[in-house]
């Protein structure tokens, strides 16, 4: 269980896999397969309880997130531990450009996955304000530029929107990127 990353695998962080963690040797059947930064690489090559118990991160040095991202931004800022379990104890995602992981009340928020248009009308009905902040296309001289990003969002393409929630207030948010 990740406090950050509630369900990786419905994110599709975590797949499915017999393949063996090349940390503790063990096919556990799940991988982990989003996006890492270590030396060497450890592209889907390690199971979501090394990334959970923080070994991932002391045997390669690998971390999921930037800590430095973490927060932020006009969200909340976070304590530095909580940046650093973000980085190096959570599965992360794979967005366009960079990643950003979406804080509030001085906490990070729980990654829920990637939306597009429908989804964010279906099932993240609060999250549009959140987005359109992050765009910075506030106010009615932004209507018709923000209608047309907004109707564009793809889950499976881009752009993307990257969905969280605050596990204190329970607020949606997020931002989106393209590539």
């Amino acid at each position: 269980m990740f406090r950050y990353h509630p369900d990786p695998v419905a994110t599709g962080s975590v797949e499915p896999s017999e393949a063996a963690c090349l940390v503790c040797s063990r096919a556990r059947g799940f991988i982990y397969t989003a996006h890492v930064l270590s030396e060497p690489s450890i592209d889907s090559a390690v199971c979501p309880w090394c990334i959970a118990d923080g070994s991932a991160h002391a045997r390669f040095g690998a971390t999921f997130a930037d800590e430095e991202f973490v927060g932020g931004r006009d969200w909340s800022s976070v304590p530095p531990e909580v940046a650093h379990e973000v980085a190096t104890r959570t599965p992360s995602f794979t967005p366009w450009q960079s990643i950003l992981w979406f804080a509030c009340c001085n906490d990070a928020a729980a990654f829920l996955g990637c939306a597009g248009h429908a989804e964010i009308i279906t099932h993240y009905p609060g999250l549009e304000p959140s987005l359109r902040h992050d765009m910075q296309m506030v106010g009615r001289e932004h209507d018709t530029e923000w209608s047309e990003y907004f109707e564009s969002l793809s889950k499976d393409g881009s752009p993307t929107a990257y969905v969280f929630r605050c596990l204190h207030c329970g607020a949606l948010g997020g931002y989106s990127d393209c590539h």
